[in-house]
């Protein structure tokens, strides 16, 4: 058994955190994040056990083959992936999932998917999906089906706001509540204080890299705390045209971590970009947790950028509102040379 957790938290989750990769604007990649560094550790097993081959239990109908056998190959380009759900031998044998069930049930082998859970679950340090079985129905009400192993329902939570406060240094979250934590203790914590106020469930069908839809539900409390704290933080510290661009990118990030592209140079380069943006998102972020919802109390940074004094509404300070006009009359000068030739109607 190889205890891997702090490592996903710290060199993969928080780096993906960092630049606010949600999969089609939703899903956080708890899985995804996870299975490169899985590679990773089989490949690390096969070299001191003198092996050359490794074997994985993935679908050959998900993404979890492809992030498995792209990660691994591209480390060692030499290795072989064994794979038996595309065996049709294999597949003779164990058609399904219910056969496989019944199979483990006969040789007292535990699982924790059972004929009585009508779905099956996958779960680390950083979330737990829930896919397959009766979730297989779109419309069908997720919540009402799955037995949440991270997080209270959001209508039984406690009836008043739990207040915390994360610190973070050079985009990394470093403070709980004033108190130092390693990433898997961060995480660990906050698992702990949103889950039990119903924070960080999702319910989405996605598109999966072999080019089918899914439909899966997910919690994660803690990572969903810190990616709406975080993005608190650097909306005080970071400028405008960096957030933006980043915002740009973050899509194909979440891209590449959902189909597997983690050890490619496109990705060491992207993430050497965001190392070097993260350099000034250091501060503190106060946020409630209330019945499933994030609130935000406060944010404090010595990096900050917001200046009152120019934000400020009031007459006065250090913003002269006579600059506007100019700014205004070059900004609008193609609008206005395009109006003369083409005429909008109004």
């Amino acid at each position: 058994m190889v205890d891997a957790r702090e490592e996903v938290c710290r060199d993969f989750a928080f780096p993906v955190m960092q630049w606010q990769a949600r999969y089609e604007n939703i899903y956080l990649l708890g899985t995804s994040i996870a299975r490169p560094l899985i590679s990773k550790v089989c490949l690390d097993v096969c070299r001191e056990v003198g092996a050359d081959a490794y074997a994985h239990g993935a679908t050959g109908k998900g993404n979890d083959q492809c992030r498995f056998q792209l990660a691994a190959e591209a480390l060692n380009p030499n290795v072989k992936i064994i794979a038996p759900w595309r065996m049709e031998k294999f597949r003779a044998l164990f058609p399904g999932r219910t056969e496989m069930i019944a199979f483990c049930a006969a040789k007292n082998i535990p699982v924790k998917a059972s004929v009585a859970k009508p779905y099956s679950s996958d779960e680390n340090c950083l979330h737990i999906s829930y896919e397959a079985g009766k979730l297989e129905d779109p419309a069908v009400c997720g919540v009402d089906i799955v037995d949440f192993g991270m997080t209270v329902s959001p209508q039984s939570a406690p009836d008043q706001v739990e207040q915390v406060t994360i610190g973070f240094e050079h985009g990394v979250p470093v403070l709980l509540n004033g108190q130092r934590k390693s990433a898997l203790a961060m995480v660990e914590g906050l698992n702990t204080i949103a889950g039990r106020n119903g924070v960080g469930r999702i319910d989405i069908v996605e598109n999966r890299f072999v080019g089918m839809k899914s439909r899966g539900v997910y919690e994660a409390p803690g990572m969903s705390a810190l990616y709406a704290a975080h993005q608190q933080l650097e909306q005080l510290t970071l400028d405008r045209d960096l957030i933006h661009l980043r915002d740009r990118i973050s899509p194909e990030v979440a891209e590449m971590v959902y189909y597997g592209f983690w050890y490619t140079a496109k990705m060491d380069a992207l993430m050497s970009f965001i190392k070097t943006a993260q350099e000034p998102v250091t501060g503190e972020v106060s946020l409630g947790f209330y019945k499933g919802n994030i609130l935000v109390y406060g944010r404090t940074s010595p990096n900050s950028l917001y200046d009152e004094a120019i934000a400020s509404m009031e007459g006065g300070g250090s913003y002269n509102q006579t600059d506007a006009e100019g700014f205004l009359r070059i900004m609008g000068l193609p609008s206005r040379v395009q109006a003369r030739v083409r005429h909008q109607r109004y």
